[in-house]
């Protein structure tokens, strides 16, 4: 199946060409989405590391989690909000980038096992603390692999 019509389509709507025609929407709406890495890398970082014993050691692995759920998932969801708009000014150039479907492809697992096997992997940590590093390292290297994929797509 051919995706690029419906990838024509999306850089044709409203939204994508007034980003795209604007001088500063663009860079404005990116750095919503650089502030939502952030916060959101944050929020990974210190619970994954945690699991490791470095830093915030006043808090067990667990709490800081539910701590920082909501802050995880406003990130996310920050995001998706910044990023639709971003992509809707080019889609054209996604179709054809590879670091777009690396992205695409490796956000989805990211999601997906932030809010499940992580949040299990967290929890075990007292009982199961290798799995829970496992957990934490698949974790980080899926977050850095959607941040690399991300930043890569500007240069491809």
């Amino acid at each position: 199946m051919d995706l690029l019509p419906l990838f024509q389509s999306a850089e044709a709507t409203y939204v994508g060409t007034k980003v795209r025609e604007s001088l500063w929407m663009f860079p404005v709406i990116e750095c919503m989405h650089l502030i939502a890495l952030a916060m959101m890398g944050g929020a990974v970082l210190a619970v994954d590391l945690r699991v490791f014993g470095i830093g915030l050691r006043s808090i067990d692995a667990p709490d800081l989690e539910a701590t920082l759920r909501p802050w995880l998932a406003g990130s996310v969801i920050l995001l998706f909000l910044t990023g639709i708009p971003m992509f809707l000014s080019e889609a054209i150039k996604c179709y054809y980038s590879p670091p777009f479907w690396y992205k695409m492809g490796l956000l989805t697992v990211a999601t997906i096992f932030a809010f499940t096997v992580r949040r299990q992997g967290i929890r075990a940590v007292r009982a199961f603390p290798n799995v829970a590093r496992v957990t934490a390292v698949a974790s980080l290297s899926l977050w850095f692999g959607v941040a690399f994929a991300g930043r890569w797509i500007a240069f491809y």
